[in-house]
């Protein structure tokens, strides 16, 4: 898919200078798995980034210049992101790049932005893109790593502390597997049974068994994404577990619930985003306003509700937005100056303040831990 278009939020009118018509273009790249795998991810953050560039432009631009977009699909093949951001740089000629679904595709986008001097806001979770911090590499969802601090901290008020844990092997679960093994101890949590699977395998009760027959195991943390954590929680309901199970951020949508089932996924508990509550958030919630104006919106365009995944995205084009704003030009390097001093900005995610040391901007308090309920998605705190 590659599209030539032009949008934006409502919402985001307010950080555009309007300086009467567009004398010239801001030329804006993006990446993302709209289909294959990962279409789950991809296609409302394709869907969100549309939007909102066309309803920048109907506004009047950013500075008086629109947004020229230019949208590839990479169907989450990292060699086919790494193509269309070398593309999205050498022919079209980009002065920023969002995208990388994927840890595997963003790893791919990055090394061309940093190599070319593009300034680059990834969609994906893994904190291997942030740490160490790269100069124009940046990223809008929470990391694995506070995933698995977020799940950690419930676990502990629950008087949890040995648990087993099932992990996907793709670039995300592996990922957070490894970052949930380096910050369990310190969260005093010991990890009695370590089991993995595939991308493609379709029954995870032999690894879930072993679970079941570790001694002392408590409750079950599955880091994944895709179909493989609706397997398993199947599979945890089909072998009458009766244990609390886990999931991550990776899962963070309606979509989950869809595929597991209501009935299985009941009780599932997940750190997410204000955007999977937006319906309960009071309007004092510093989100509020944000949330309510991207899911109103989004429902608009497309008739289906937003995801945590095209929040993400929301909040990529909304930084780029501010960064632009405030810099006053559109050259690649402000545009990466201007987005490390970004301070305060509230998104759909969390409120973002960048640093020379901190290209991610959240931290706890940004995660919501949510709990399946009645087939819908519930506070837990």
């Amino acid at each position: 898919m590659r599209s030539r278009t032009t949008t934006a939020l409502a919402t985001l009118a307010a950080l555009a200078t309007l300086t009467g018509a567009a004398q010239a273009e801001i030329r804006l790249g993006a990446s993302v798995s709209a289909t294959g795998p990962a279409a789950f991810l991809g296609d409302p953050e394709a869907k969100t980034i549309e939007m909102m560039v066309e309803q920048i432009n109907a506004s009047g631009g950013i500075n008086g210049e629109e947004i020229a977009l230019t949208l590839y699909d990479d169907g989450g093949d990292p060699n086919k992101a790494r193509t269309f951001a070398t593309r999205l740089v050498e022919d079209d000629e980009v002065v920023a790049i969002i995208g990388g679904s994927t840890t595997g595709t963003t790893m791919s986008i990055l090394s061309v932005a940093e190599a070319e001097g593009i300034p680059f806001i990834s969609l994906a979770g893994a904190i291997s893109i942030i740490d160490p911090v790269r100069e124009y590499v940046f990223k809008t969802p929470h990391t694995d790593r506070m995933a698995c601090e977020k799940i950690f901290a419930d676990m502990a008020a629950q008087d949890i502390t040995r648990i087993g844990m099932i992990s996907g092997t793709d670039g995300f679960g592996a990922s957070m597997q490894a970052q949930c093994k380096e910050v369990a101890g310190a969260q005093g949590i010991e990890i009695l049974a370590d089991e993995t699977y595939g991308p493609q395998d379709a029954d995870m009760t032999p690894q879930l068994t072993r679970i079941r027959n570790t001694e002392g195991v408590q409750a079950v943390l599955n880091p994944g994404f895709g179909q493989g954590p609706a397997i398993v929680t199947r599979n945890v309901a089909q072998l009458g577990f009766e244990i609390p199970l886990y999931q991550s951020h990776g899962v963070a949508s309606d979509a989950f619930i869809e595929l597991a089932g209501a009935e299985a996924a009941e009780g599932v508990r997940l750190p997410g985003t204000a955007l999977l509550i937006a319906d309960l958030l009071a309007e004092d919630d510093p989100q509020y306003q944000v949330v309510t104006d991207y899911t109103a919106a989004y429902r608009e365009a497309y008739g289906t509700a937003t995801s945590t995944f095209g929040g993400y995205a929301h909040d990529a084009v909304a930084l780029i937005v501010d960064a632009v704003t405030r810099a006053g030009s559109a050259d690649p390097d402000d545009i990466r100056d201007a987005l490390e001093t970004t301070e305060g900005l509230v998104g759909t995610t969390g409120t973002y303040t960048f640093s020379a040391e901190d290209h991610l901007g959240l931290d706890l308090s940004a995660f919501r831990m949510l709990e399946i309920r009645d087939g819908g998605w519930s506070a837990v705190d």
